[in-house]
């Protein structure tokens, strides 16, 4: 189905825990708006309300676009949709707001993958290991299948992310500081990061809530600074995080059918897009091991061009018109 140069086609969307991103996108691949809005979190406020922060950053685009007619293809990517139910409740949810013809929901992970796979790949094929607040990893192929992990958490048998870094940095500085565990220099900068000077003083603090639970994140970083200064804890901190990643992605290469060939793995989120260097070679010499061929990628582009390069998928659009969508967002 085609509509006017000027007219939506897709309405993407890729809605994370901190942020929304949306894009209304032509049938040609032009951006005729975007919009911001809060984070996107149905676990935490339930559907209606969690949908109702989207819908602030939708009327937004479409009030921009100065359009009155709903997209054709609604392609939503979102955070905190990781099982099939979960799936056919939120597409459910979006198709009440009226906002396009046809509606499309899946786990924000299939942005990211999305969005690393290029015009001159052999049609959207490849995995996509994401590691920003915690980890996930999905799969698909050019015909629609898909793979991936529950990623819910330690129940489903996930481990990674800043979160997890963060929780295990902490287990160790704490056991240091009070003789259960070996000497860390991670019992020093976890504390100074807060201005605190031990770990008995950061403890108190978190469990205070004088210190909220949410700036947790924020030790990942001084755990990878702590590990590029030789520190033995840490160091294997990042070691572990290096082989989960590898893991997942040889996993969903094999669940594809993919294993022995040239498959693109995409690298994303604020973790792995940072290229620490000893996580970076772990992943790739661990992944190298298992899929020789594999083809390791960092992503840097934000993920709404993937939910909007699905959107143009689903309408068969032109080469030309993801290549004038993705020329919009550079990496």
């Amino acid at each position: 189905m085609t509509r006017g140069a000027g007219e939506p086609a897709v309405l993407a969307v890729d809605a994370g825990n901190s942020k929304t991103d949306v894009a209304l996108v032509a049938a040609d691949g032009r951006v005729l708006a975007e919009a911001r809005g809060g984070g996107f979190q149905p676990p935490r406020v339930g559907v209606r309300a969690a949908v109702d922060v989207l819908a602030e950053a939708v009327g937004a685009a479409f009030a921009t676009a100065g359009a009155t007619a709903p997209a054709v293809q609604v392609s939503a990517c979102l955070a905190n949709v990781d099982l099939p139910v979960e799936e056919a409740e939120l597409a459910a949810a979006l198709r009440e707001r009226g906002w396009g013809r046809a509606t499309a929901v899946r786990n924000d992970t299939f942005a990211v993958l999305r969005a690393g796979l290029t015009e001159e790949d052999a049609g959207p094929r490849g995995v996509a290991v994401v590691c920003g607040a915690g980890i996930n990893c999905a799969g698909m192929l050019p015909d629609g299948r898909t793979e991936r992990f529950p990623a819910i958490g330690r129940i489903s048998g996930d481990w990674g992310g800043g979160g997890g870094l963060a929780e295990e940095a902490l287990w160790y500085a704490a056991r240091a500081e009070d003789g259960r565990g070996g000497p860390t220099e991670l019992m020093r900068a976890l504390p100074g990061h807060f201005g605190l000077d031990s770990m008995y003083a950061l403890i108190e603090a978190l469990h205070r809530g004088r210190i909220p639970a949410a700036r947790r994140h924020e030790l990942a970083p001084v755990l990878f600074a702590v590990a590029e200064g030789g520190d033995p804890v840490a160091r294997s901190l990042v070691d572990r995080l290096a082989a989960e990643v590898a893991t997942m992605a040889a996993v969903l290469i094999g669940r594809l059918g993919l294993s022995g060939e040239e498959v693109p793995v995409l690298l994303g989120g604020s973790v792995l897009a940072a290229r620490h260097p000893q996580l970076d070679r772990g992943v790739r010499a661990l992944l190298a091991e298992r899929e020789p061929k594999a083809a390791v990628r960092i992503v840097t582009q934000r993920p709404v061009l993937g939910a909007a390069l699905l959107g143009l998928d689903a309408l068969d659009a032109a080469p030309a018109a993801h290549r004038r969508l993705r020329s919009h967002f550079p990496a």
